[in-house]
């Protein structure tokens, strides 16, 4: 990140090319959109140029790819809040079922077996709540933006997963 900070064009084009497949796989997961994906991707390595300097280890796990992370989350959320703004109509064509994430597998594999089926067991809202809160490290405001429903639902959620986590696991 030093070196990114410093202007040196190849340390960026070595942080893009060892993060975007892994950042837009993410990315994807939260958003089906590929034309929204690659805006945010775009916006989040322009921000990452621009800003370099300021990294000072991220708040999710105090690495560059946690910093990655949470601005390219942050633009999601303001990729969903400018989609919303706009006027369009309603999409009635019919949306195909969604293969279980690859990302989903890997986290109940590396987690263990119990931990692993409490989540597969849990809701998809529930899960999706947990995973944009807990594991991406998003705030109540910003999880109801991605996501598409009040802050009061998410708090609901939050907690309805939380309790059936812990009475899995008990």
């Amino acid at each position: 990140m030093r070196a990114v900070a410093g202007g040196d064009r190849a340390a960026f084009e070595e942080l893009y090319r060892r993060t975007s497949p892994w950042l837009a796989v993410r990315l994807r997961r939260r958003c089906s959109d590929e034309q929204v994906v690659a805006e945010v991707m775009q916006e989040t390595y322009l921000a990452v140029w621009q800003a370099a300097g300021s990294f000072a280890g991220s708040a999710v796990d105090g690495t560059a790819v946690g910093w990655l992370w949470t601005i390219a989350a942050r633009r999601l959320v303001d990729a969903f809040r400018r989609r919303a703004r706009q006027d369009r109509a309603p999409d009635t064509s019919p949306t195909p079922a969604p293969a279980p994430a690859a990302e989903d597998e890997v986290l109940a594999g590396a987690l263990g077996d119990e931990v692993g089926g409490a989540l597969r067991d849990l809701a998809p809202e529930l899960r999706q709540v947990l995973q944009a809160m807990v594991l991406d490290g998003l705030t109540v405001r910003e999880t109801a933006v991605l996501l598409g429903v009040p802050e009061g639902t998410v708090k609901t959620r939050a907690r309805r997963a939380r309790t059936a986590m812990r009475e899995a696991l008990s």
